[in-house]
């Protein structure tokens, strides 16, 4: 009976074993099979290197294949994840995510932050912050969250200041101060890079900055990293009932990288900041 009783449960076990190890095989081949379709905004050559990077990790770490779907502008790819179109996205800040959401209704959530760019305030007119004239005219982006992000660039700057209460999210009306009489010009995003020739200076953000081919020859003034500039990080975002997916996680993670850094550093410099390892003061 002893023998017959130790012979049942090393079966038992074996059968767990086995059951184990199928459950295992047939996730990897699941993990290996699955292609997780990426949306970009206006990708560069120099991002173009860092997602083939974020490729290679993702296909031999965690048999996962990346695709990247390109859009013009940063009305798109929220409502392609929405629709289902793609499977993750990968263009906007937090603050930008939440008020899509809330303008949208959606419930499109973060599973990963990935950088924070510090936006900066340019001009082919003037090569100093202090050089703008009375009456100056800059441009800004016209959607909610990163309009909100330019007048707060403004403000610490010194240029304007803002209403007593004024939360996270600034419009124009928020301006209490503005010495310089300054006028705030409304473009969309992908246009405000275009208007220098028009305007006095303007807030671009990198996206847009960098095919433009702006640098520092054209910076009067830099985005300071601080408590305030947490809602500025970059990150993945997925359908609400997606964030626990594997294979999403896995994207994040092949981005999350040393080597992905160090590319970021190379291509990018200090325009560019890796948010998964930041302490913000």
């Amino acid at each position: 009976m002893r023998r017959r009783k130790n012979l049942i449960i090393w079966l038992v076990v074996l059968v767990a074993i086995i059951g184990g190890g199928i459950f295992s095989l047939v996730h990897k081949r699941t993990q290996q099979n699955k292609t997780v379709t990426v949306g970009v905004v206006g990708i560069s050559n120099q991002d173009e290197k860092i997602w083939d990077q974020v490729k290679k990790t993702a296909k031999d770490k965690y048999g996962v294949t990346v695709q990247l779907k390109d859009f013009t502008d940063y009305n798109q790819p929220n409502k392609a994840l929405q629709n289902g179109d793609i499977d993750l996205n990968n263009f906007q800040h937090t603050a930008f995510l939440n008020a899509w959401n809330k303008a949208n209704k959606g419930d499109l959530v973060s599973i990963g932050s990935t950088v924070i760019a510090p936006i900066r305030l340019y001009s082919e007119k003037y090569h100093k912050l202090n050089e703008l004239p009375q009456g100056a005219t800059i441009a800004v982006p016209n959607d909610a969250s990163n309009e909100s992000r330019a007048l707060y660039v403004l403000k610490n700057a010194g240029l304007i200041t803002f209403k007593k209460g004024t939360g996270k999210l600034a419009t124009i009306a928020d301006i209490d101060k503005n010495p310089k009489e300054l006028k705030i010009k409304e473009l969309g995003a992908e246009q405000t890079a275009r208007s220098l020739k028009d305007v006095d200076a303007a807030v671009v953000n990198n996206t847009y900055a960098i095919p433009a081919k702006l640098g520092d020859k054209q910076t009067i003034y830099v985005e300071p990293l601080n408590k305030d500039s947490e809602q500025w990080i970059n990150v993945f975002a997925a359908n609400k009932k997606d964030k626990n997916n594997q294979a999403y996680k896995d994207v994040v993670k092949s981005y999350q990288t040393k080597e992905v850094k160090r590319l970021l550093h190379k291509y990018y410099g200090n325009k560019e900041v890796t948010a998964w390892d930041i302490k913000l003061k």
